[in-house]
C-alpha cells in the first residue's frame, strides 16, 4: 500500500495551494481529485479582489483586466449607485489556467496530483479510493467543497448554511464596453444574495445565487430570467459556459482539525459571510493550514493543532456575519428598494463602498511578517 504524509482531498485552489506549501515543507504530499480535468467542474466566478492581488503573487497573465466602477441596482433596475474606486479593485481569472499554473506549482515542489480518483472514505489512517488503490496517509486535508465528506469522516464541522448559485461565463467584443461590476439586489431571482453581471471588456460573467428554500424555481431557471435583462450585459461572441454550486455563507466553521486531519476552502467555510468570496479567504487559510499540518506532523504537538481554531477566526468578522444576517431577511421587493435608498446617501455610499473596496473582507491568518517567505506562488 502506498503511503504518503498528507493526502490531500480535492484539487481546487484551496487543495492545491495547501499542497504545494506542504511538499515544500519536505513532506511526502499525494493530492486526488474526482474530476479527469481541472478545467471541468469550475465553480468559482474567478473574481480576484484587490488585497489578494497586493499579497500573492497571482500569474498576470491568466488575470483580466482591472475593475474599478461597481453599480448597485433595486428591484427595479432603475437609478444605479455608482461606486468608483482610483484603483483596480477586481480582476476575473482564467480559472482553468489559474487552476492548471497552481498543479505545476504543487508539482514542482514535489506534490503528485492524481486526477479522475474519487474519494471513498477513510478509517484509521487508510484512505478507499475509486478509481486507485488504498492509500495510506498520516493526515489528511479535506479540499473538497462546501458539502465535504472527508469533514464528516474526520468528526470535523461541516457547512451548514449554504447559498446554491448559478452562472453564465462567455466572450464579449473587446473594446465595446467599459469595465463594471454590476450588483441587483432582487429577492424574486437572488433571495438572501445578488444578481450580478461583471464584465472586464473580455468576458461577461452573469449569475444568481440565494437560499435555496426561498427560491420560487430552481437556480438555473432564475438564472435564465435574470441574464435575458441583466443591466450591462453584453452580447457573447463565443461559446457560453456554465457554471454552478453551493456557497457556504455561515462564516468559518469552528472545529476545522483533529490529529486525524484538517479542513480548508469552502470545506472549512473559509467564504467572506457577507461577499460570499472564497479566494482569498482560501489562499490565507491555506497557508496557516499548511504550517499547522507541518508541525503537527513534524512534533506531534497539540498546540499545533490548536493553532487552527475557527472560533477565533469568526471572532474578527463578527459585523460582516450580522451583515449576512440582514441581507438574508431581504425577501421582498419592497424591502430591497429600500436597503438600497438607504445606501445612496453619504453615509450609505461609504458603507457600500467599505464592504466592496475596503481590506476587512477576510482576516488575516498570521502575522503579516511571518507570511513572505511561502506567499509566493509562482512555480520556480
Amino acid at each position: 500500500m502506498h503511503t504518503v504524509d498528507v493526502l490531500v482531498v480535492g484539487a481546487g485552489l484551496a487543495g492545491l495551494h495547501t499542497a504545494r506549501l506542504l511538499a515544500r515543507h519536505e513532506l511526502t504530499v499525494m493530492v486526488v481529485d474526482r474530476r479527469r480535468s481541472l478545467s471541468a467542474g469550475i465553480r468559482t466566478t474567478g473574481i480576484f479582489v484587490r488585497r489578494t492581488l497586493e499579497d500573492f503573487d497571482l500569474p498576470d497573465h491568466l488575470l483580466g483586466p482591472g475593475v474599478r466602477d461597481v453599480l448597485l441596482y433595486p428591484p427595479s433596475r432603475r437609478d444605479p449607485i455608482r461606486l468608483a474606486s482610483d484603483r483596480d479593485e477586481y480582476r476575473v481569472a482564467d480559472m482553468p489556467g489559474v487552476y492548471e499554473h497552481a498543479r505545476r506549482a504543487a508539482e514542482s515542489a514535489g506534490a503528485r496530483i492524481v486526477l479522475g480518483v474519487r474519494y471513498d472514505g477513510s478509517s484509521a489512517g487508510v484512505v478507499r479510493l475509486e478509481g486507485a488503490e488504498p492509500v495510506r496517509a498520516r493526515f489528511i486535508v479535506g479540499a473538497d467543497g462546501a458539502r465535504s465528506r472527508v469533514a464528516r469522516d474526520l468528526g470535523l464541522d461541516v457547512n451548514r448554511s449554504l447559498l446554491v448559485g448559478a452562472e453564465l461565463v462567455h466572450p464579449i467584443a473587446s473594446g465595446t464596453t467599459t469595465p463594471a461590476f454590476h450588483c441587483v439586489l432582487d429577492p424574486r431571482v437572488a433571495p438572501g444574495y445578488l444578481g450580478w453581471v461583471i464584465d472586464d471588456g473580455h468576458h461577461a460573467h452573469v449569475g444568481v445565487a440565494g437560499y435555496p428554500d426561498a427560491m420560487r424555481a430552481g437556480v438555473r431557471h432564475l438564472l435564465e430570467e435574470f441574464a435575458d435583462g441583466a443591466p450591462g450585459r453584453a452580447e457573447p461572441t463565443g461559446r457560453v459556459e456554465r457554471r454552478g454550486g453551493p456557497i457556504p455563507v455561515g462564516g468559518v466553521l469552528r472545529r476545522l482539525a483533529n490529529p486525524a486531519g484538517l479542513l480548508v476552502g469552502d470545506a472549512a467555510g473559509a467564504v467572506s459571510p457577507l461577499t460570499a468570496g472564497g479566494l482569498d479567504p482560501c489562499l490565507r487559510m491555506s497557508e496557516l493550514a499548511a504550517s499547522v499540518a507541518a508541525g503537527w506532523l513534524r512534533t506531534g504537538d497539540q498546540r499545533e493543532l490548536r493553532r487552527y481554531d475557527g472560533t477565533a477566526l469568526r471572532g474578527r468578522f463578527r459585523g460582516r456575519l450580522l451583515l449576512r444576517r440582514m441581507l438574508a431577511g431581504v425577501r421582498s421587493p419592497l424591502a430591497a428598494e429600500a436597503a438600497v435608498a438607504a445606501l445612496r446617501g453619504r453615509a450609505g455610499r461609504a458603507a457600500a463602498a467599505r464592504v466592496l473596496f475596503g481590506d476587512g473582507s477576510f482576516p488575516d491568518t498570521e502575522p503579516r511578517l511571518a507570511r513572505p517567505a511561502v506567499n509566493r506562488y509562482a512555480a520556480s
